[in-house]
């Protein structure tokens, strides 16, 4: 059984990406600026063809790195591990400028990787707000991955910034450890005019709850002249605060970790050889009316001598622009077997008919089967609502997280027994 539903090497798409050029955003979004976007309806032509439970099973990409933070035996080794994996779970958003499609109450997504040795199980908990949920777990008992996403979008007239609130647990069982952090906001820029551009920004804190070291990255914005775009830079800190490594690089590339003193040497001469160069920048000016013009990505990331490389980005296909800019990983995510029907819940994405006829290059079909699921889930709720019916959530709760204590979606256990027959019927 496993084998169906583990062949998931899918090269390509079925058809090429559906060009956006004949449809104007603007249209939409004007009225909605400073506002939340989850409850305005976009034409499907702004998507990509992946339910967003599936792009959150794209954290799992780089698992290999958490198979190596359990082999290590020190904690901050493990640490800057752990931190490479929190930057390469968002690596995949690079260029990938297409919405996902919202997740239907009560969707649901597998991931079963016997190469990798994980299996990962998500759930959409929550329509209004929408709030996905997953857990992965290691087959050989080495770790569980988990978390619950609020993704709150916001317009701001030429850009749009995604915030997923949540928390993301990762924890390594053999060494009784348990690591948690939030991921960076994302933004879109140029959604009116200019070509479409993606940034990450923001502090993510990773905490080690059963040792106290803690790791800040900072997600760089690109600032006026790009030159820090996509660079992630920050540290460890042992639990009595001493700085013991500093991780750099960019999330679009690779991370490397190396000794505090070695990186302060390093960034004074730095900074004595970049002064000219900084006069002459303040001479010029650019102007920004129109587009927020992405910035030239600069020069790949500088390797400080007696550094060690931590994590590097797998490149995309050649084809992928022409594929949504998926990634290799991505491309797979919506394969379907012949024989893995029968097999998986009727709830899961693979079966969603507006993701399959948008990924075959059938933009009316799609279409129209997108308005077609969102009037059932509308007639659905109405009908629990005169019922005075709650929704009840098939494979995850809302409990407690144990390391933060704050509210979480936890996974309840029993999906890969396969018994489906109380699955409701969304599609």
């Amino acid at each position: 059984m496993n084998n169906i539903l583990t062949a998931h090497f899918q090269k390509t798409l079925p058809a090429e990406m559906i060009s956006r050029n004949n449809f104007s955003v603007w249209n939409i979004l004007k009225k909605c600026i400073g506002m939340e976007l989850s409850k305005i309806a976009m034409p499907v032509v702004f998507n990509e063809p992946l339910s967003f439970l599936q792009r959150i099973s794209e954290y799992m990409e780089h698992t290999h790195l958490i198979h190596r933070a359990c082999s290590l035996s020190d904690s901050i080794d493990r640490m800057q591990v752990v931190a490479a994996f929190a930057v390469s779970a968002v690596a995949s958003q690079w260029e990938r400028t297409g919405k996902p499609f919202n997740p239907l109450l009560g969707e649901t997504y597998e991931l079963t990787r016997e190469d990798e040795g994980y299996r990962l199980i998500s759930e959409q908990v929550s329509h209004h707000p929408p709030i996905s949920a997953f857990h992965a777990q290691s087959l050989k008992q080495e770790f569980e991955f988990h978390g619950s996403i609020y993704p709150k979008l916001k317009f701001w007239g030429k850009s749009v910034e995604a915030e997923p609130k949540g928390t993301m647990t990762l924890e390594l069982l053999k060494h009784k450890e348990a690591y948690t952090w939030t991921n960076p906001l994302c933004c879109v820029h140029n959604i009116i005019l200019g070509k479409l551009w993606i940034e990450q920004y923001g502090t993510v804190e990773i905490m080690n709850h059963s040792t106290g070291e803690k790791c800040v990255l900072t997600f760089k914005p690109c600032g006026m002249f790009g030159k820090e775009l996509h660079k992630v830079e920050g540290y460890i800190q042992d639990k009595s605060k001493k700085k013991r490594r500093v991780i750099y690089g960019k999330w679009t590339e690779c991370m490397y970790s190396v000794d505090p003193k070695v990186y302060d040497s390093y960034k004074k001469s730095e900074k004595k050889s970049s002064g000219d160069a900084k006069k002459l920048r303040q001479v010029r000016k650019r102007v920004r009316d129109d587009a927020d013009e992405m910035p030239e990505v600069q020069e790949t990331v500088t390797v400080i001598p007696g550094s060690a490389l931590l994590w590097r980005i797998t490149p995309r296909p050649a084809h992928s622009a022409q594929m949504y800019n998926f990634t290799s990983f991505a491309l797979t995510l919506n394969e379907l077997e012949p024989g893995m029907e029968r097999l998986l819940a009727p709830t899961d994405c693979r079966l969603r008919p507006d993701i399959r006829a948008m990924e075959n290059g059938d933009i009316d079909s799609a279409s129209t089967e997108k308005e077609r699921l969102e009037e059932k889930q509308r007639a659905a709720r109405r009908e629990r609502s005169k019922d005075e019916e709650e929704w009840s959530t098939r494979w995850f709760q809302l409990g407690t997280n144990p390391h933060t204590g704050a509210e979480d979606w936890l996974y309840t256990g029993g999906y890969f027994d396969r018994n489906y027959s109380d699955c409701p019927n969304i599609y």
